[in-house]
């Protein structure tokens, strides 16, 4: 399994709490000891969740191997790994903790160092709606001799993995569509988003409006006094950093060593601003892979100059406009997807990502000029999830959360109007990254308000000025809202979750070296592309 394509691919889109005080010590002795296969009953709630709610934080855990059938590999990878599973049971709705439960699924790698053992780090890869109980054995690995120490646990959120799924039977796995060249195409698209959200108003008209960060949030609690932990430590990347950061303001007393990898901005996160945030970006992105491209004209022959490869790109998607390109014997690609096949491989400025993306645009050259034209293996999978319902437990859960997390305009109107507002400087991405989605169209608003984002909690911010996803700016606003917080920047790398993609050993030591000791540097830090020392600042 290619995690860091996992990784990349849960990050693709995208309360009321009071200020928090300041957490202060951090937890270093193991739990006491609980019979085999069970972790020992919970410390206590936190106050937040409320005293109706505290049977669930004293629920005991039962581990078991993870391999769930003779089909499951990632079970069977984990339990290679020496990793257990397990789960807990949550309610649907923490306002009403006596009416229906679900269940939340976790895989636990346990720390081989006991007797120098920090505590428990719970991980998240990302998404909305991705599902991370693979994440351990692999963000073991880039821990160093920091990895033995933690109990490393991966949860699949709520809605999401072999979590109470949400799967509202899409034709496709996912929602995201450029709105096309004109009027007609982003009608196509409005009609096509409005489906999408009446199939899972269809489906799921009970589980939809509990399918939220804030629910998330509370189940991560449940997860952290069912395990014994006072304190819990956090590794998230892109939506897992808004989780994260939702968890500080909620939870303030309950963290230990949290980090927030590519970080969003609270006040930006959902289906609407975040996405259209990141337009400039991908593409700027889009012109320096270009600009890569042309300098390998004679092995790929998209173009000589960086404008020449840009033209080509634009040609494809008109001729997609006037007719789906055929691709392989099977698939049918259209203008509202070529340019997510762009988006989706522009986070990532290393030569082996771009040369993927330019495998994959040779091909839908190919196809536009009418000659046949065979898919890559990567460009098959992409397409699959697109044209075919095989995903759409993914997108599903996706929707889902950024639906229910956050009220966006109904009024296709508006959309249109950013579009063609942002088609001059962003004639590929702006109408992808502006476009409506199923949001538009939820069957109800969200239970909750969002979360007010703004404490001193402790926490390591990491943001690459580059990043495509989540832009830089992003992490420079969270850090201003968690006063006690450091930023680490990764300087001149376009990149989306830099601990575990990058390999960048001045990012990976810093990480590691406060996961070890507990405490965050004194300033902000610095790290370049291609230096192995941060430095402040």
């Amino acid at each position: 399994m290619n995690r860091t394509r996992s990784i990349r691919n849960r990050a693709l889109a995208a309360g009321l709490a009071a200020a928090a005080l300041a957490t202060a010590g951090v937890t270093t002795t193991r739990p006491s000891a609980a019979s085999p296969g069970e972790t020992r009953p919970a410390i206590g709630p936190a106050a937040e969740a409320g005293p109706e709610a505290t049977r669930f934080h004293r629920q005991r855990i039962a581990w078991k191997a993870c391999r769930q059938g003779p089909e499951d590999g990632l079970g069977e990878e984990l339990d290679r790994a020496g990793a257990q599973c397990g789960e807990v049971t949550v309610p649907l709705d923490y306002s009403d903790p006596g009416g229906r439960t679900i269940t939340v699924a976790m895989s636990r790698l346990k720390a081989a160092d006991g007797a120098h053992r920090i505590g428990t780090m719970l991980l998240n890869g990302g998404g909305p709606g991705g599902g991370s109980m693979d994440l351990p054995p692999y963000v073991r690995s880039l821990m160093g001799d920091v990895g033995p120490r933690f109990d490393l646990i991966g949860m699949d959120p709520r809605s999401s993995g072999r979590s109470t799924a949400v799967d509202c039977g899409w034709p496709t796995g996912v929602w995201t569509r450029s709105a096309g060249l004109d009027r007609a195409g982003f009608d196509r698209m409005a009609a096509f988003e409005r489906d999408l959200a009446d199939r899972c108003a269809r489906r799921h008209p009970d589980l939809l409006p509990h399918m939220t960060t804030r629910n998330i949030v509370r189940d991560m609690d449940v997860i952290r006094a069912a395990l014994g932990e006072r304190r819990i430590s956090y590794y998230g990347a892109s939506y897992g950093t808004y989780l994260g950061a939702v968890y500080t303001q909620m939870f303030p007393r309950r963290t230990d060593r949290f980090v927030l990898d590519s970080a969003v901005d609270p006040r930006r996160y959902g289906a609407e601003d975040m996405l259209a945030d990141a337009a400039p970006a991908n593409e700027a992105a889009l012109r320096d892979w270009a600009a890569w491209a042309a300098r390998r004209d004679g092995e790929y022959g998209l173009g000589a100059t960086r404008r020449a490869v840009l033209a080509t790109v634009e040609r494809i998607i008109r001729v997609a406009a006037r007719r789906p390109l055929r691709v392989g014997a099977d698939l049918r690609v259209d203008e509202h997807m070529v340019p997510f096949l762009l988006f989706a491989a522009l986070d990532d400025d290393r030569d082996e990502a771009a040369a993927n993306l330019a495998a994959n645009v040779r091909v839908l050259r190919d196809a536009a000029a009418g000659r046949p034209a065979e898919p890559t293996d990567g460009l098959r999978a992409a397409l699959e999830s697109l044209l075919t319902g095989a995903d759409s437990r993914s997108g599903s859960s996706q929707a889902a959360i950024l639906c229910g997390d956050r009220a966006v305009h109904r009024d296709p109107e508006s959309y249109w109007t950013k579009i063609e507002a942002a088609r001059s400087r962003q004639p590929v991405t702006g109408p992808l990254l502006n476009n409506i989605s199923p949001c538009a169209f939820w069957p109800e608003p969200p239970r909750e308000e969002p979360t007010r984002v703004r404490n001193d909690v402790p926490a390591l911010i990491i943001a690459a000025t580059g990043d495509t996803r989540t832009v830089y700016r992003h992490g420079l606003a969270l850090r201003r809202l968690m006063t006690g917080s450091r930023l680490l920047t990764l300087r001149g790398a376009r990149i989306h979750a830099v601990y575990p993609r990058y390999g960048n050993a001045c990012v990976n030591d810093s990480v590691n070296a406060y996961l070890r000791d507990g405490a965050l540097p004194a300033t902000d830090l610095s790290c370049a592309k291609g230096s192995p020392t941060a430095v402040a600042g």
